[in-house]
C-alpha cells in the first residue's frame, strides 16, 4: 500500500426508509434500496484493487460484510460538511498526504477515475469531481482546507459554484474532473446505466 495516498469512502448503511429517500418517492423504498446496494456494488468494485489505503467511513454503524480488508469506522458530524472534514482532518492527522474522498452514489465510479484525481493532486491543491446537479462526487485534498466544508448549502444546486467561488478568493489551485451524474432522483436513474437493470425487475416502471 502507498503510505501517503488514502480514499476515503463515505456509506450510508443499506436499511429501507433511508437509503434514496428522494428516489423513493418514485419508485418506491425496496426499489430505492435494491439501486443503492447496487452502487455499493460498483463502488466496492472499483476501490477493491486500488494501490492506496482506504478507509470505509459508515452513516451509523459499521457493516462487516463489504471492504473486507480495509479499515471502517463511522462518520462523526452534525451535517455531510462536518462529517467529510472530521474523515479529512484524521486521514492528515495520520500523516497521509493527498486524500480523496468519494460517495456511494455514483453509476459511473472507476479506480481510473480516483487515479485520475490523485493525479491532480501532484500539481494541485484540490481537485473536484463536479455532479450534474451541482454538487460533486468526489474532492480530493494536499493539505487541510477547513473553510470548504464550512457553512456550505449542502444538496443544493449552488453548491459546487459556490464553494469554487470562495476558492478563488484565497488563490488555491484546483482540479476538476468530468462531470458525472449521480443517482439522487427518478430522473437521474433514467440517465444512468441502472435504469435497464431497474426495467428488468419492474413489470410497471415509472414514467415521468
Amino acid at each position: 500500500m502507498n503510505q501517503d495516498l488514502l480514499v476515503i469512502i463515505f456509506v450510508k448503511n443499506s436499511v429501507l426508509g433511508k437509503v434514496k429517500t428522494r428516489l423513493a418517492k418514485s419508485i418506491g423504498g425496496h426499489e430505492s434500496l435494491l439501486i443503492y446496494n447496487r452502487l455499493l456494488d460498483l463502488t466496492e468494485s472499483a476501490t477493491s484493487s486500488l494501490p492506496m489505503d482506504k478507509i470505509i467511513y459508515y452513516s451509523e454503524v459499521v457493516d462487516d460484510s463489504r471492504w473486507l480488508s480495509d479499515v471502517k469506522m463511522v462518520q462523526h458530524g452534525e451535517d455531510i460538511g462536518e462529517r467529510m472534514k472530521n474523515a479529512f482532518q484524521k486521514g492528515f492527522d495520520q500523516g497521509y498526504k493527498k486524500i480523496v474522498l468519494i460517495g456511494s452514489d455514483l453509476p459511473d465510479i472507476s479506480d481510473e477515475l480516483i487515479r485520475h484525481a490523485f493525479l491532480h493532486l501532484e500539481n494541485k491543491d484540490m481537485v473536484f469531481g463536479p455532479a450534474a446537479d451541482g454538487g460533486y462526487y468526489l474532492v480530493g485534498l494536499s493539505s487541510m482546507t477547513n473553510h470548504i466544508f464550512e457553512h456550505k448549502p449542502w444538496s443544493e444546486p449552488e453548491l459546487l459554484e459556490i464553494t469554487l467561488a470562495e476558492i478563488k478568493k484565497h488563490h488555491i489551485k484546483v482540479g476538476l474532473l468530468n462531470t458525472l451524474n449521480d443517482i439522487d432522483t427518478f430522473e437521474d436513474l433514467i440517465a444512468s446505466k441502472l435504469y435497464k437493470e431497474y426495467l428488468k425487475r419492474t413489470k410497471d416502471p415509472v414514467i415521468c
